[in-house]
């Protein structure tokens, strides 16, 4: 029987596969890294900043802890992880499920990936 961490991880492969996919028929280069950035969020600044911190001592590149409001008017704390990578299924799936096993350690929500198109 899967189990829900099996599932969200099917979830964020299916992601990575049509995100990659819709990438190279847009026209990005395949050839180049690309900036993905890896987004965490928290309604808990302290266990948010705990991720961060975390992330940091493992060498990641982290962005500032931000607040931001939802439209319900709820604030939550987000940080995004930037790596450089290139644009392979296989490796940004990797990377996605280390993220995600981040996420889950430090309580926090991973919130996907994403990326900018590459000339």
């Amino acid at each position: 029987m899967a189990t829900i961490m099996d599932k969200e991880l099917q979830q964020w492969r299916e992601h990575t596969e049509l995100l990659v996919a819709d990438l190279i028929a847009d026209g990005s280069n395949e050839e180049v890294f690309h900036t993905i950035e890896h987004h965490f969020a928290s309604e808990n600044f302290d266990l948010l900043e705990q991720a961060a911190i975390t992330a940091f001592k493992l060498g990641l590149e982290i962005e500032e802890p931000e607040e931001a409001e939802l439209e319900d008017g709820s604030k939550i704390f987000a940080f995004d992880i930037s790596t450089e990578q290139p644009l392979d299924v296989e490796i940004i799936f990797k990377e996605t499920q280390s993220m995600y096993e981040l996420a889950q350690k430090c309580k926090v929500d991973y919130d996907g990936w994403g990326t900018y198109f590459e000339e």
